[in-house]
C-alpha cells in the first residue's frame, strides 16, 4: 500500500520521473488514437457504405489485420526507421514519433473494421427508405453518420485502451529510453526485470486507473446515446414519417 501511495502521489509531483511516463503514456495514447480514427473512420465508413466487386475479401483482409500481432508490426517500423531503412535519414528510431506510428499500424485495422462492421448492418434499411422518399447520397451519408454516431464515437475509447496498454511494439522501436520513451507498460516491464514487483504493481494500479476514467468517460457517452435514442424511438410514428417526407421533398426541389 505504501508503492501504491507513493507512485499516486508521484504522478501528480512535476517533474518527477513516474509523472514523466504518465505525460509520455497519455501523449502516445492521444496522438496514435487521433490518427487511427482520422484514417480508420471514413475509411471503414467508406467501405461499409460502398457495394463493390471484392468487399468480402476487403472485409477479410481487415479482420486478419486486427489481430495483427503487436511485434510485427513493431518490427515493421523498425526496419523502416532503422538506419538501414527507406526512413533511417530522419532518425525517428526511439522516439515517440516511432511508437506513435507503430500504434497507427496496430489500431487503424481496428477502428476500420468496426467502423465498417457497424455501417453495414445499417445501410440495407437506410438505403431502402432513402430510396423510397427520395434523398440524395449526400443526404443519406448524413443521415448514415447520424444513425450511428454514438458507435463511431465508442471507437474512440476503444481505440485509446488499446494504445494505451501497448507493450511489445511499443517497446521495440521506442527503446524504453528513460525521460524520453517509457511509457507505463514499458515501465512496468522494467521493474518487473529489477525485481522491484511492489513498484511494478503500483505503476499497474495507476495505469489500471486511467484505463477506469476513460472507460467510464466512454460508458457514460454510451449511455446518453442510448438515452437519446430511446427518446426518438417514443416519438410518435407518424410525426417522425411527416419530418422524413418534408426533409424527401426539400431534397427534390
Amino acid at each position: 500500500m505504501q508503492e501504491l501511495f507513493e507512485a499516486l502521489t508521484t504522478v501528480f509531483t512535476p517533474g518527477s520521473e513516474l509523472s514523466q511516463i504518465t505525460l509520455v503514456t497519455l501523449k502516445m495514447a492521444f496522438f496514435s488514437t487521433t490518427i487511427s480514427m482520422l484514417i480508420g473512420v471514413p475509411l471503414g465508413v467508406l467501405i461499409g457504405y460502398s457495394d463493390f466487386r471484392g468487399k468480402r475479401i476487403v472485409l477479410r483482409i481487415l479482420n486478419t489485420l486486427m489481430g495483427l500481432p503487436p511485434v510485427l508490426a513493431g518490427l515493421i517500423v523498425f526496419f523502416i526507421l532503422s538506419r538501414s531503412g527507406p526512413l533511417g535519414s530522419f532518425r525517428l528510431l526511439y522516439t515517440v514519433q516511432a511508437m506513435v506510428t507503430a500504434q497507427v499500424i496496430l489500431i487503424t485495422p481496428i477502428v476500420t473494421g468496426l467502423a465498417a462492421t457497424a455501417v453495414t448492418q445499417v445501410v440495407p434499411k437506410l438505403h431502402e427508405t432513402a430510396q423510397g422518399i427520395g434523398l440524395s447520397r449526400g443526404r443519406e451519408l448524413l443521415y448514415l453518420l447520424n444513425e450511428c454516431r454514438s458507435q463511431l464515437f465508442s471507437f474512440i475509447f476503444v481505440a485509446f485502451g488499446r494504445s494505451i496498454g501497448e507493450v511489445g511494439a511499443v517497446m521495440l522501436v521506442g527503446g524504453n529510453v528513460q525521460y524520453k520513451t517509457r511509457v507505463m507498460t514499458t515501465a512496468i516491464m522494467l521493474e518487473t526485470n529489477k525485481g522491484n514487483f511492489e513498484m511494478a504493481v503500483a505503476l499497474g494500479v495507476v495505469l489500471l486507473l486511467i484505463s477506469f476514467v476513460i472507460n467510464s468517460i466512454a460508458l457514460l457517452f454510451d449511455e446518453r446515446g442510448f438515452t437519446a435514442r430511446r427518446r426518438r424511438s417514443t416519438i410518435p410514428r407518424h410525426k417522425d414519417e411527416k419530418a422524413v417526407l418534408q426533409e424527401g421533398k426539400k431534397d427534390t426541389a
